[in-house]
């Protein structure tokens, strides 16, 4: 068993690799999507690199907090439930739904994805069900705990909706690429990182602990760099690219 004492300093030692991560993704745009190099080695399909890469947030932080106990606690059995949804739908259902005519991606990306979800399962699934002190029975009329579903809703359906809109928009091309339109791309160009940036936000507010804001901090670290990149190649790619939208927060940048 791992002492409190000693999760903490794990934890909060991630949080320390995240900006230094951070940096290096503004030097670097990793090699898959839109964004595909052959220089980074081997490469494997993409739907089976997906579905590697997301299954152990889905498997080990299931398996920790009901092996746990964690399910005890009414409170963890609503942050079970969000993260669930989630992950069921990014690891199983949404890599079916790409269109990417076999698209391949890195091996080397699928290897960092896997080791990021499953230091990111464990993190999150050992507190839940072992080490968290468990809720109060008001915790369900904290304003921490209702923003934070409300944001974690908001997220997930903005998250959800702008990837409806890219899968249709891949399904209608048969010329790879288009700039997409409606929603929230009025604004911005990766309203679906800006989505899924809330939802994580709101379930470290509603959990309020160290492991889901490491998370928080972790999304808004993997996904601002890439939606600055998605950007300047839709930039790069459309001369006729809405040049009002920002990257990834409306009206900032």
């Amino acid at each position: 068993m791992v002492s409190p004492q000693i999760f903490n300093i794990i934890v909060l030692s991630w949080i320390g690799i995240a900006f230094v991560i951070f940096i290096f993704l503004f030097k670097i745009t990793a090699p898959y999507g839109r964004h595909s190099s052959k220089n980074w080695g081997p490469t494997i399909n993409n739907r089976l690199g997906w579905l590697i890469m997301e299954f152990p947030a889905l498997a080990l932080f299931g398996y920790l907090v009901i092996s746990g106990g964690g399910l005890r606690d009414n409170v963890i059995v609503v942050a079970f439930g969000l993260w669930m949804i989630h992950y069921v739908n990014r690891t199983l259902i949404f890599p079916l739904r790409l269109r990417t005519k076999q698209k391949k991606m890195p091996l080397a990306i699928v290897v960092f994805a896997f080791f990021f979800n499953l230091v990111n399962g464990f993190i999150n699934g050992y507190w839940f069900g072992t080490l968290s002190p468990g809720y109060p029975a008001d915790w369900f009329y904290d304003p921490r705990f209702i923003i934070g579903i409300v944001l974690f809703a908001t997220g997930w359906f903005i998250n959800q909706y702008h990837d409806n809109l890219l899968i249709k928009l891949r399904k209608k091309s048969e010329k790879g690429y288009q700039i997409p339109h409606g929603g929230l791309f009025k604004y911005i160009s990766t309203p679906n990182f800006f989505g899924e940036i809330i939802e994580w936000g709101g379930f470290a507010l509603l959990t309020w602990c160290l492991p889901s804001l490491s998370f928080f901090i972790w999304t808004f670290v993997n996904l601002v760099p890439r939606a600055i990149d998605h950007h300047r190649w839709y930039k790069k790619q459309f001369k006729d690219y809405p040049a009002k939208r920002k990257a990834i927060f409306p009206f900032l940048f």
